[in-house]
């Protein structure tokens, strides 16, 4: 996705509630909400990446990667996270590495899902996206990691967006936004606000407006889930720049 529509740096979005500080939570119903929150911001790249560079089978790379997050719970693995060292997603890719290095060396096999039901994983998805995408270089897996992290991101704040504005009655709001930013269409297909005014008998202003407003609130809903991910100011900070190219306040 075009991470110009980034924008103008601004303040803290609202939400400052952080997703890695409550996992620590001795509040059982806060500890849940992090942790439902960190499994659906990182159960994709997690399963892609155990996929392709651990060269696992659909089932046992789905039995890793619910076991890798059952075990995170029931050990607290992000209790040790040091944001002043790296960025939150670098230390669980590590911990993932030295699980599926530790879960090798035991030659055990995880019992797909064990007694736990984290989430509903829509593991089809995933696999689907790594038929039809390009597989990365060995030697360029934690890269491929980050990509897919931002990639999961940026898709729930898309679902967020929609589901929004289809509360708020802007669903034309959205729909415009999926068809100039989200199509992947070659650069010089790439529809203009002049045919998205034809194709949707708008004013060529009113496009202009439209997207104006859904630009806004897609950045606003990346940084609210943004700051749910990161356990720091200057991480989110950092991540904010590096996402979207904006410095916040």
């Amino acid at each position: 996705m075009d991470t110009s529509i980034g924008g103008r740096g601004d303040r803290f979005p609202a939400t400052q509630w952080s997703a890695i500080i409550a996992a620590g939570s001795t509040d059982p119903t806060e500890r849940e909400r992090a942790l439902d929150t960190l499994i659906t911001a990182y159960w994709k790249p997690v399963y892609k990446y155990v996929r392709i560079k651990w060269r696992k089978s659909n089932e046992d790379a789905k039995d890793l990667t619910q076991g890798f997050f059952a075990a995170a719970i029931e050990k607290d693995f992000f209790k040790s996270y040091d944001p002043a060292k790296a960025r939150f997603r670098t230390f669980l890719r590590i911990c993932l590495d030295a699980f599926i290095s530790n879960e090798e060396k035991a030659a055990r096999r995880l019992k797909r899902g064990g007694d736990r039901v984290l989430l509903s994983i829509d593991f089809e998805s995933a696999e689907d996206e790594i038929t039809r995408a390009e597989l990365p270089a060995p030697d360029a897996l934690d890269e491929y990691f980050d990509k897919e992290w931002v990639r999961s991101l940026f898709g729930l704040a898309v679902d967020n967006l929609k589901a929004e504005c289809e509360a708020k009655g802007k669903i034309m709001h959205f729909r415009l936004f999926e068809s100039y930013y989200l199509d992947e269409a070659d650069e010089a297909e790439r529809v203009t606000y002049d045919r998205l005014a034809r194709e949707s008998g708008l004013s060529t202003s009113n496009v202009t407006n439209y997207l104006a407003y859904a630009r806004r609130e897609f950045r606003r809903i990346v940084l609210e889930r943004l700051r749910e991910i990161t356990a720091t100011d200057e991480e989110f900070r950092r991540e904010a720049r590096s996402l979207l190219g904006v410095e916040i306040e």
